[in-house]
């Protein structure tokens, strides 16, 4: 199926790593242009020769920029020059920041305020100049990867499942603001999806459990009704379709990709 995607500008935060990298190839594959954003150069510079080697010829439609998206002047910065440099966003895609997981004997106060700047606020100093422009504009799509951890509960993930569900409405509120306008806003919850990322998330219930974090994953691949856990280009798939005008009147859907797990889909 053509996702009618070929020329479409897509930024794409946390785009060098994981779900935000399987994103970008995906992008690219099916003919758009991408815009990489992630707070380390040498992560966004490694993922460009990763991305030039499976596509070649695609490095004119890649561009990177290095910013902590935590600071919204930064968040900002990135959102003009990017416009600027490579005509504006169609696409927003944010997968930037992950609460780190904490056994709840060890949270303080600090660890909920880290967690709502490094998921929360990442996406919000993001969504808040594009949704505008895009409202502007007529048109645009925004979809936020955020997490099962919002819906269902966790002993180490409390502050960062709160980050969660306070993007899952956020989610939700945004597209009916702006769907009158042209611009579509969706969520994608995936649950364990096998990153680099969750390997922190598979220490911590390791240090709560008293087990290895091997234990720890063939634990959660025996919980999954399919008998594993994601593949970050698994998630890709699903968020490319929201992204095209083929989900044209999918917008404020929350979609759980948690292989079956959860009783119901929000």
């Amino acid at each position: 199926m053509d996702l009618q995607l070929r020329g479409k500008h897509a930024l794409i935060t946390g785009g060098s790593k994981g779900i935000g990298l399987a994103c970008a190839k995906g992008f690219l594959q099916e003919g758009a242009r991408v815009t990489l954003v992630s707070r380390e150069q040498g992560h966004l510079t490694t993922a460009r020769q990763e991305l030039v080697q499976a596509f070649p010829g695609s490095d004119t439609r890649i561009a990177l920029y290095s910013a902590d998206l935590r600071k919204a002047d930064a968040a900002a910065v990135v959102v003009d020059q990017s416009e600027r440099e490579h005509g504006p966003v169609d696409i927003l895609v944010n997968s930037a920041g992950a609460a780190k997981r904490t056994p709840p004997d060890e949270l303080t106060p600090q660890h909920w305020h880290d967690a709502m700047d490094a998921k929360y606020f990442t996406y919000i100093h993001m969504i808040d100049p594009l949704v505008k422009r895009m409202g502007a504009r007529g048109a645009g799509v925004i979809l936020n990867i955020v997490g099962m951890g919002g819906k269902a509960p966790s002993p180490t993930h409390m502050p960062g499942g709160a980050a969660n569900a306070a993007l899952m409405l956020v989610s939700a509120a945004m597209a009916a603001a702006y769907g009158a306008r042209g611009v579509r806003v969706n969520a994608v919850n995936p649950a364990l999806t096998l990153t680099e990322r969750m390997q922190e998330g598979l220490e911590a219930e390791a240090r709560l459990s008293g087990i290895t974090a091997d234990d720890v994953l063939k634990r959660a691949n025996a919980r999954m009704p399919l008998g594993r856990v994601a593949t970050p280009e698994e998630i890709a798939n699903a968020v490319l379709f929201l992204c095209s005008p083929r989900a044209s009147y999918i917008s404020g859907a929350i979609l759980s990709m948690d292989g079956a797990l959860s009783p119901m889909v929000v």
